[in-house]
């Protein structure tokens, strides 16, 4: 879609350069994807020569403007099942970036779910200077983040301790190519389990365990820390089905990983 009321295009961007009426422009497939007439320039952040990847001793750290196809590349499985979960082609995998898949803030973001599931820490970038944001709190709604008004995101760091630990993976959608109504993962940690529930609900949610649950505390854990309002209504699909799903897969994740 045309953004008729753009005027000007600032490329390579910086963060001083904010001004109302700006927008930050990584691959642009949500920028794009419908009508935004209050925008008047935009701050283009994929000139500015971030390395997609920059792997250290003990993390990785994926660029905002990192696509989802550079990511699929890397040898680690959990990236590219959570890259096989977009509603995308081929084409957006190579436009559309991991930081434009997070600031979007929409449920079914699998991007938000690989980040919320392994840890992984947001470094946000504003006028002020910069700040650190666990990915399970940087989205905080349906469409909403953390960022402030001149704020942006430059990166996400996770640990490798997480990104190659035993994990399992149930994506649940109303059709085979449907966009994800439920999406949860879970990862052994020391002789417990992190689960992440993500697409089911409107922000994401990350439930510990210390010690392998049974599937009781499981269940008890679901329904303690997951408010009943904030399963997702849309055509997506209603919440009673993602409660039911999201119980369900909850259950199936932790035999595997149990196992």
């Amino acid at each position: 879609m045309d953004l008729n009321t753009v005027a000007e295009v600032i490329s390579p961007a910086e963060v001083g350069q904010w001004r109302p009426g700006d927008a930050w422009l990584g691959g642009g497939t949500a920028l794009f994807g419908e009508p935004r007439p209050h925008l008047s320039r935009l701050l283009d952040l994929t000139a500015s020569g971030w390395p997609a990847l920059t792997l250290r001793d003990d993390t990785l750290e994926i660029a905002a403007t990192c696509t989802i196809a550079e990511l699929a590349a890397s040898d680690y499985p959990i990236a590219l099942k959570c890259c096989q979960a977009f509603l995308a082609s081929f084409k957006i995998w190579n436009v559309a970036t991991v930081g434009g898949n997070l600031c979007a803030a929409l449920p079914a973001g699998p991007m938000i779910s690989l980040g919320s599931a392994l840890d992984g820490v947001c470094l946000v970038l504003g006028p002020d200077g910069s700040r650190e944001v666990p990915v399970a709190d940087f989205v905080t709604g349906d469409g909403t983040t953390v960022l402030e008004d001149g704020e942006l995101l430059r990166s996400i760091t996770i640990p490798m301790s997480a990104l190659t630990a035993d994990f399992a993976l149930r994506q649940g959608s109303l059709h085979p190519y449907g966009r994800s109504g439920v999406l949860l993962i879970g990862r052994r940690k020391a002789e417990g389990m992190v689960l992440a529930v993500t697409a089911a609900t409107k922000r994401p949610y990350v439930l510990r365990f210390p010690t392998m649950p049974n599937a009781e505390v499981v269940q008890i854990a679901l329904s303690e820390r997951i408010p009943h309002d904030a399963y997702v209504n849309d055509i997506h699909g209603l919440p009673a089905w993602r409660r039911h799903l999201t119980r369900l897969y909850a259950e199936e994740i932790r035999q595997e990983l149990a196992a």
